[in-house]
C-alpha cells in the first residue's frame, strides 16, 4: 500500500510542471519593417508598414527598413520622390 502511494505521489510531482501554463511564444515572426512605396501615376512617395503588391499602382523605392526613422530619411534622400 505504501508503495502505491509513493509511485502515486511521484508521478504526479513529475507530471505537474507539464500543466503549467506557457507564455505565448513569438518565434517566427517577423520584425516590422517600413517600405517606402512610390505611386506610379504621381510619383510621390510615402512610408508604409506593408510590402506594395506586385503589379498594383504603387512600387517599393529601396529595401526595407527596419525603422521609421530610418525610412523617413531615406524618403528624404532619395531622388525619385517628388
Amino acid at each position: 500500500m505504501k508503495n502505491i502511494l509513493l509511485a502515486t505521489v511521484a508521478i504526479v510531482a513529475f507530471s505537474a510542471p507539464s500543466f503549467a501554463a506557457e507564455t505565448p511564444k513569438t518565434t517566427g515572426q517577423a520584425p516590422p519593417s517600413f517600405y517606402l512605396a512610390q505611386d506610379t501615376a504621381t510619383m510621390k512617395c510615402q512610408i508604409v508598414e506593408a510590402q506594395p503588391v506586385a503589379g498594383g499602382s504603387m512600387k517599393v523605392v529601396g529595401a526595407a527598413h527596419a525603422t521609421k526613422a530610418s525610412a523617413e530619411t531615406a524618403l528624404k534622400a532619395d531622388k525619385t520622390c517628388k
